[in-house]
């Protein structure tokens, strides 16, 4: 019995193409699929709180996994995050003591150090500050949504927001400077970044972990990859899957008008969850029976 917990990236949600893509190949492997919708992204679901996700909050993906054990006790989890949901996992996973249902975990396409990345997107050659403006528009937009909510009266004058200063922001770190550091009560949009970035946690994560990049990834460059090669290198537990091509979340291939439906991506992180699951299943047995797995 394996449930896969899947964390979306940045403003997406169980209604992203990829997303559901994903999740119709796992299932078709026989594998249970729970996806966390980060607060604000779904326009049916109105939000009753005074904010939405971050990037380095993970109560909500914790609030997930409980509810999936409270509802199947028995099950074994892999955590498989994507972009932003790949930093949350990865945090997640390295910030506490977690359920010893979950075996492992796969992160795609995260950038690890949140700091260093924002650095690296105001630049403006090949298109980085562009992709920051539309990332910036998309978190922008879940904001002005909800803003009857978020931006009510009492909320603004709580955590002194200007509602102008958002709605003029140009960049994440002016959106987050603007509305999310202030919200999450945070002294500088540094402190948030770094506070949010899994690259300060990854010591601590005790099971499995699978990390796959892209060298042509538009959002995370060169540098950002070798602390997590590093770390791969020295932790026993640890994968590290570099790939020449794939950009930021692609790795399509064939067909020769359209690509096919199914990536490589979704085929490889099936294999990737079949392995964990596997290698789990192999050290029970060792457990039992007294031998040594290598």
């Amino acid at each position: 019995d394996i449930t896969v917990a899947i964390c979306p990236g940045i403003g997406n949600s169980s209604e992203s193409v990829y997303i559901r893509t994903f999740v119709h190949y796992a299932q078709c492997h026989g594998y249970r699929c729970a996806v966390l919708n980060h607060i604000g992204v779904l326009d049916s679901v109105q939000v009753t709180s005074s904010r939405i996700f971050t990037y380095g909050h993970t109560d909500d993906y914790s609030a997930m996994i409980n509810s999936l054990l409270k509802k199947y006790p028995t099950t074994n989890i892999v955590s498989v995050g994507f972009s932003l949901g790949g930093n949350l996992i990865s945090k997640y996973l390295g910030e506490a003591k977690r359920p010893t249902n979950i075996i492992g975990g796969v992160s795609i396409c995260q950038g690890y150090n949140a700091v260093v990345a924002t650095q690296w997107l105001l630049k403006w050659q090949n298109f980085h500050r562009f992709y920051l403006y539309v990332l910036t528009e998309n978190v922008k937009s879940i904001i002005m949504k909800h803003r009857h909510v978020l931006l009510s009266d009492d909320i603004k004058q709580r955590y002194q927001l200007n509602e102008r200063d958002i709605a003029a922001a140009a960049t994440l770190p002016e959106l987050d400077e603007a509305y999310t550091r202030r919200v999450h009560q945070f002294p500088t949009v540094k402190d948030m970044y770094s506070w949010s970035s899994s690259l300060n946690y990854l010591a601590n994560i005790k099971r499995p972990m699978v990390f796959v990049n892209a060298r042509d990834d538009p959002l995370v460059p060169d540098n950002l990859l070798e602390p997590v090669k590093q770390f791969a290198s020295t932790h026993n537990q640890s994968l590290y899957i570099e790939l020449a091509n794939g950009g930021h979340l692609g790795f399509y291939e064939g067909g020769l008008v359209y690509p096919n439906p199914v990536t490589w991506l979704d085929r490889a992180l099936v294999s990737l969850i079949g392995g964990i699951v596997m290698s789990h299943n192999d050290l029970l047995v060792a457990k039992r029976t007294g031998s040594v797995v290598i």
